[in-house]
């Protein structure tokens, strides 16, 4: 579990393709500054520009500090991870503790697809992003005022167009220094995960929903029998 805050900007040493697994690793280097590894273990979780990574080796002592993770190919498919290159940047941040304060949202590093950058609008010291999402189903969980992680950046949602298929946000001065995302530009990707409240609500309200069902019924049918309860009850003075 992470909070969408993003502790360090990592650049990438290399990405293997066909590493001594067979599989894909990438290793990451940080500032000599840096203390995201002061209490690193080998199998610690750390989030890579929004996705869950398993920490397979690390070195805390050597300047610049760096480590590796592996990459399943599943997560090249649903992620932009592929994309990365030598000396890419990436937003990082380590698994939360329980005495952790929860600066941004529940964040689970399980990207659900990812976005194309539309457009970048510049307002006072501060930027407007629009982004698009591969998968539109996602729209549903991304409302007005409420939590996207974004490249594992925890930002607010200040527009949403269903119809026209995208979302904006607004970083400030102080986070386009910090994160990722203020560096790319129109056409670029980043990884998306949707408020997971919004999923359990969603799964909630549809048990309830079909609770109500009668002969097979529509959830459509269901919502305005629910609707039609409800005015009739206060029409009729009851609570």
């Amino acid at each position: 579990m992470f909070t969408g805050i993003v502790e360090e900007i990592g650049v990438v040493a290399e990405l293997n393709n066909h590493d001594a697994t067979g599989g894909t690793s990438l290793t990451i280097q940080l500032p000599a500054t840096s203390q995201l590894l002061s209490d690193c273990h080998e199998g610690d979780s750390i989030s890579v520009n929004g996705v869950c990574l398993t920490v397979v080796t690390f070195t805390n002592t050597a300047s610049p500090p760096s480590f590796t993770v592996g990459i399943a190919p599943e997560t090249l498919r649903l992620t932009n991870l592929g994309s990365l290159a030598t000396s890419s940047r990436v937003n990082l941040e380590r698994a939360v503790r329980a005495d952790t304060r929860m600066g941004g949202h529940f964040v689970q590093g399980h990207v659900d697809t990812v976005a194309t950058i539309a457009s970048l609008t510049p307002d006072g010291n501060a930027v407007t992003i629009r982004f698009s999402p591969k998968e539109k189903s996602v729209l549903r969980y991304v409302v007005y005022k409420g939590y996207v992680a974004l490249d594992g950046t925890s930002l607010t949602v200040t527009k949403v167009n269903d119809e026209e298929g995208w979302w904006e946000v607004m970083l400030i001065s102080y986070t386009q220094e910090r994160v990722v995302i203020a560096g790319k530009k129109a056409g670029e990707t980043v990884n998306v995960e949707v408020d997971m409240m919004a999923k359990y609500a969603e799964k909630a309200m549809s048990g309830y929903v079909a609770s109500l069902g009668e002969g097979g019924e529509s959830g459509n049918a269901l919502l305005e029998k629910v609707v039609e309860r409800v005015v009739a009850r206060r029409l009729g003075g009851g609570q």
